[in-house]
């Protein structure tokens, strides 16, 4: 809707019931189908302008680089640190610029990584690993199956995400970039974190 010409979108899932809260691209009518071509359908109703390239199949650190290269801009929506560190590391390897986001039970926080760039500062830009330089231990953050996300929770942390993203594409704006942005939705209260490359 946003006048974006191509969309790739990467993942291996099938919606089910307990996505629809939270990711309200699915419909009821659309459980057991591929979130890939649920995804696209949904763009489709909206800009059938826009050309959506599906990629059925999970990101990993073989495949990352490969996929990255195929675009100019990444956001990601993950919900695990596999595919969270996968995608960063690939993005600053191909030298794209990542808009990546991450939700709690009633929080969630966004930032840009341009790590292959310096700042005003003449500094490299910090990368994803700058900022977690590693996962927690497993079992420690609970997925979002287990803790609950409230479903506006996304909606709130996705269009942040999306601003991000048209910035970035039409190079108006000041990126997020060396910056978290906090969101607490019980207090309705965002707060930003400068963080630096270490």
């Amino acid at each position: 809707a946003a006048g974006v010409g191509t969309l790739g979108i990467v993942d291996d899932d099938t919606v089910s019931l307990s996505n629809l809260q939270r990711q309200v691209i699915h419909g009821s009518d659309t459980i057991g189908m591929a979130k890939t071509d649920s995804a696209a359908a949904a763009i489709m109703r909206i800009n059938p302008n826009v050309a959506v390239e599906t990629h059925g199949l999970r990101l990993t650190e073989e495949n990352a680089p490969a996929l990255v290269a195929l675009y100019d801009v990444v956001v990601d929506g993950s919900d695990n640190f596999e595919t969270r560190y996968a995608v960063a590391d690939a993005c600053a390897s191909e030298r794209k610029p990542l808009v990546t986001a991450a939700v709690g039970r009633f929080d969630g926080s966004v930032t840009v990584l341009k790590p292959f760039e310096t700042g005003a500062d003449g500094k490299r830009n910090p990368s994803y690993r700058d900022l977690f330089p590693e996962a927690p231990p497993e079992g420690l953050v609970p997925s979002c199956a287990v803790a609950g996300i409230v479903g506006a929770l996304t909606g709130v942390i996705g269009a942040l995400e999306a601003m991000e993203a048209i910035k970035l594409i039409t190079g108006i704006g000041e990126p997020l970039i060396g910056r978290l942005l906090l969101y607490d939705g019980l207090t309705a209260r965002f707060d930003t974190i400068r963080y630096k490359a270490v």
